[in-house]
């Protein structure tokens, strides 16, 4: 594709270009604030950055809407990412193997926690689709300003903007509604938003809902243990995925002012999760309230912009037994299991992009955050009683960042960015409790000891792009990012059986316990890109990027032995099991992780009769391996392609999309991690649009095919899943059946 021309300093030296490297590597955020005088005013020019993220395009995100209320299937399209199955609204992004907290996701700049022993509320999850105008996914090398507390890509997901009047125009209104419904589990949204807007004021309102009953895997599934009439639970049909319904409602209402050169916003946020059941966790969500503040300002000044950024999130979340999973306990039913947890978060930014010169860029900021949680489980009988069960107790986790990033465009052709983050993590919990004296030893041992923990951690990233002219450019990079543990990793203490099945982040069936020594991760990543295309970049593109991660301190985990508790299930038994559900403990070890990602286009022309066509295309691999043990990496993606070919005429666009899916061979012994079997899936979709209207129509796995996606998870949706051994190990997570959809959405 063409590039802007680039500007070069005839006066610079190459001593002169090294200072900025000086200045980053001193750099605070305060440097922002220097007076407008500090800097002369200069032009400044924006070709391509060193880093450039991924991103789809505004057609893929309006197609992927009318499909589901699952906001992280709006990246699916995205080469090198893929979704780890969850609830129907909590999909978890993963990156070249690294999924989960291993990742840095912000919404509209906020980063959020999981406040859940299995995550099911990333922070994707508390938008709609509705609401998303921007997506941006840093795969490779990932620049520290956008980077922090975790070790693999960065993903930017970002809410319409305020609109303002023109100049003269006095005041404006707009707004949408839309609504689509999926045949497959018999699923509706609808969406609506308002806005009314000054030249100086922006008020906006959006507000959603979705539901929707379990989906139905293609005829060759055959779900495992139903309920019987002499078990509480419901019966389901023989196709039908256990645990697979949801609700959920959402509303925002967003406020900002504008003036000659600056922005301040203000967002409030709610959202409301009557219930979302999980096929792959033995509990299901029956509750997930949350309300969120988020104030945001931004200044032009004539040495570069300035923005601040404050919020906070409270989130209320409650886990039980939905209607198609039961309990047995001690020879009786128990009447539920409930779980409760209370997590908020509280974080600060601030940034600044200084223009040195016209070639020259320096990015400097602070960042803090601040994260609190309990997680307690009310006494429900049986085994679980008198106490309260304090999974986590007052838990702790604190952290502040700053950072500088020097860009430079030393000629037409090259550019270079390179930078610091320094972060400082400190992790610390409360004392905790079981339910009786089985749990004693374990919660004793873990109060005697002293739980808290600093990590100082260090990023560095240094990035190269080469343009020798308009059909090709070479991107390079390299890489250290740290990530400390989370709360759960470091302070679940109970080795009791019951206790460790509601510690899983991964969704394998398995049980987890923590480990307070854990040490933070640090990846070493080295990855190249190389894009070629024609001149104007429309007519056909190849990108290739081979990419290599080192981690040292990677938190894995390994069977647990010698647990010290009357419940304890980490006995000499649990370290060699095989073809059932085991229990592990947190673990660190040294990984490592490779793969390359290849996409492509080609535009085939225009003919009469069907319009324009273009042809897509992208292949990924990843390969993970622990190299202490020789394990494979849980949950890694086995090699996968998308070919998609593309029709436009007119107000008509369609899309005939193939997925290929190899077969799962390569999997994590430790875990008893199950294989799967390749597959391929047709979808099609089409979408007509005409002045304010949009139709959106398709069918997803057209041949009504039977697959279990690799990274679908243990199927544990129905029966009595909180016994270790009546739930069948062996049985994946089942994928949709054939699925008609319809969308229909109205601006005006």
């Amino acid at each position: 594709m063409t590039r802007p021309p680039f500007r070069r300093n005839s006066t610079s030296t190459p001593a002169h270009r090294l200072a900025p490297l000086c200045a980053l590597l001193a750099a605070l955020p305060f440097a922002a604030l220097a007076q407008d005088s500090a800097l002369p005013a200069v032009t400044v020019h924006a070709p391509a950055p060193a880093a450039l993220p991924l991103q789809p395009t505004p057609e893929a995100v309006a197609a992927q809407r009318a499909t589901s209320a699952d906001t992280a299937a709006l990246l699916r399209d995205i080469t090198g990412l893929s979704l780890q199955s969850a609830g129907g609204l909590s999909s978890l992004p993963s990156v070249h193997g690294m999924t989960d907290d291993r990742l840095r996701i912000q919404l509209d700049g906020m980063d959020l926690v999981s406040s859940c022993g299995n995550h099911m509320n990333p922070p994707l999850s508390y938008v709609d689709p509705s609401r998303v105008s921007a997506v941006r996914v840093f795969t490779g090398t990932t620049p520290v300003s956008v980077g922090g507390d975790s070790i693999g890509a960065s993903i930017q997901v970002e809410t319409a903007p305020p609109v303002f009047a023109s100049p003269g125009q006095g005041h404006i209104t707009s707004g949408e509604v839309g609504a689509w419904a999926r045949s497959n589990g018999n699923a509706v949204g609808a969406h609506a938003s308002a806005t009314y807007a000054t030249e100086q004021l922006s008020l906006r309102y959006d507000g959603s809902t979705a539901q929707a009953d379990n989906y139905h895997a293609a005829r060759a599934f055959k779900a495992a243990g139903p309920a019987g009439a002499d078990k509480p639970g419901r019966i389901l049909a023989g196709d039908e995925v256990g645990s697979s319904s949801y609700q959920a409602r959402n509303q925002s209402l967003s406020l900002a002012f504008r003036g000659d050169d600056s922005l301040l916003g203000l967002e409030v946020g709610m959202q409301d999760v009557p219930y979302q059941n999980f096929p792959n966790q033995r509990m299901d969500m029956t509750r997930n309230d949350s309300t969120h503040v988020n104030l945001r300002y931004q200044h032009s000044f004539a040495w570069g912009e300035l923005q601040a950024r404050a919020w906070h999130e409270q989130t209320r979340h409650s886990m039980d037994f939905g209607p198609d999973k039961q309990y047995l306990y001690g020879g009786g039913a128990a009447t539920g299991m409930p779980m409760d947890t209370r997590g908020s978060t509280s974080g600060a930014k601030l940034s600044g992009d200084i223009a040195l010169s016209a070639q020259d860029t320096l990015r400097v900021g602070a960042e803090a955050l601040r994260y609190r949680l309990d997680d307690w489980w009310m006494p429900s009988g049986g085994g679980m009683a008198p106490n309260i069960f304090r999974n986590i107790a007052d838990g702790q986790r604190d952290r502040l960042d700053v950072y500088g990033e020097w860009e430079a465009r030393w000629s037409p052709a090259w550019v270079s960015q390179i930078g610091l983050r320094s972060s400082h993590v400190r992790s610390n919990s409360g004392e905790v409790q079981g339910y009786n004296a089985s749990y004693g030893a374990d919660a004793a041992a873990f109060n005697a000891t002293d739980r808290s923990r600093s990590d100082q951690n260090l990023d560095f990233s240094a990035l190269a792009r080469y343009t020798p002219n308009e059909t090709s450019s070479y991107e390079f990079g390299f890489s250290r990012k740290t990530r400390s543990p989370n709360l759960y990793e470091r302070f679940a203490w109970s080795t009791g059986g019951m206790a460790m099945r509601m510690v899983n982040l991964a969704g394998d069936g398995n049980g987890y316990v923590g480990n307070p020594n854990l040490l933070p991760e640090t990846a070493h990543t080295l990855s190249a890109t190389a894009d070629w295309h024609d001149a104007s970049g429309q007519r056909w593109g190849v990108r290739l990027t081979p990419w290599i991660s080192q981690v040292h301190n990677y938190i894995d985990a390994k069977r647990c032995s010698g647990g010290s508790g009357m419940m304890s299930v980490c006995n000499a038994a649990n370290l060699t099991a095989q073809q059932k559900f085991v229990y592990l403990r947190f673990a660190n070890a040294d990984a490592r992780l490779w793969g390359f990602d290849v996409s492509g286009f080609m535009d085939l022309g225009r003919n009469d009769w069907l319009g324009a066509l273009r042809l897509d295309g992208a292949i990924s691999q990843t390969r993970g391996r622990n190299r202490d043990t020789g394990d494979g990496l849980y949950n890694t993606m086995p090699l996968n392609a998308r070919l998609a070919l593309t029709q436009q005429s007119g107000a008509w666009s369609s899309t005939a999309e193939v997925l290929l899916v190899a077969a799962k061979t390569r999997v994590s012994a430790e875990r008893n991690e199950l294989a799967t079997a390749g597959y391929g899936l047709l979808n099609l979709r089409t979408s007509y649009q005409w002045q304010n209207w949009r139709l959106d129509l398709g069918v997803d796995n057209l041949f009504d095919r039977f697959y279990a996606h690799p990274q679908s998870g243990a199927y544990v949706g129905q029966g009595a899943t909180m016994s270790g051994t009546a739930v069948p190990w062996g049985v994946r997570v089942p994928g949709m059946g054939r699925s008609f959809h319809a969308g229909l959405t109205m601006k005006f």
